[in-house]
């Protein structure tokens, strides 16, 4: 039986799902970044796109096409025989079924979204985000790392990216206007956030409590979400 297609959503999701695995969320931007180019991207392009050097982001695109995931070609830089062959890496159309339960039991969601609201905001928020610490630890612990302070800022926020892709959030951490966030382009929890928009505060809760145990106290705040009408959530994180 034909499945239908994955939606860039969907698709996002189960690419950061699997590229998780690799560890590195360079790579994984890298991939992404090919599978928007058709014609295929070259080292040079993506060293000159994430800021590396020729070697790094060959070594990345030679992971990937080891895996299985681009396909190389070579040609000539000009296209008329003159210059020194180049290679394009080019995505390999993923056949990809998506068995990844992308989405919580939307019944339970709903259900922990109304009974939150029966406690009024500001105590149903701190519930919430209480709740998501302390699932946010206990993920953090799961990574093997117990000791506070055994990652850099920017390490532990990649880990946390990683640690919500692999629950549905299709996450990836990134630099904006000299402050770091974590961006989610999926969300978990359906439509349920856009009724109880309470539900957030456990997103934030996760985002916190790994952090806290993976480098230290730090200060997440939810800039913008679905539950507020944009295509993706965005927390921004202050060490």
């Amino acid at each position: 039986m034909d499945r239908a297609p994955l939606n860039p959503t969907d698709f996002a999701s189960v690419v950061t799902a699997i590229t998780s695995a690799f560890g590195d969320p360079t790579r994984r931007a890298i991939y992404l970044f090919a599978h928007e180019h058709d014609a295929g991207v070259t080292a040079s392009a993506v060293a000159a796109r994430f800021e590396l050097h020729p070697n790094v982001a060959r070594h990345h695109l030679d992971k990937l096409a080891a895996g299985g995931y681009l396909e190389v070609a070579v040609a000539k830089a000009d296209g008329r025989g003159a210059g020194r062959p180049s290679k394009h890496y080019r995505a390999v159309e993923p056949a990809i079924t998506l068995d990844l339960a992308l989405r919580h039991d939307d019944i339970l969601v709903t259900l922990l979204g109304r009974a939150l609201a029966r406690l009024g905001p500001a105590e149903s928020e701190a519930l919430a985000e209480e709740v998501g610490a302390e699932l946010g630890r206990s993920m953090a612990h799961a990574l093997g790392d117990r000791a506070e302070h055994q990652r850099s800022f920017r390490s532990s926020l990649h880990a946390v990216a990683d640690a919500l892709s692999a629950h549905g959030f299709a996450a990836h951490a990134e630099q904006h206007e000299g402050r770091l966030r974590i961006v989610s382009t999926n969300c978990p929890f359906g439509d349920a956030v856009i009724e109880h928009p309470v539900i957030c505060a456990v997103d934030r809760g996760m985002v916190r409590g790994m952090l806290d145990a993976l480098y230290g106290r730090t200060s997440p705040e939810i800039e913008t979400s679905v539950a507020l009408g944009a295509a993706r959530c965005v927390t921004t994180v202050d060490a």
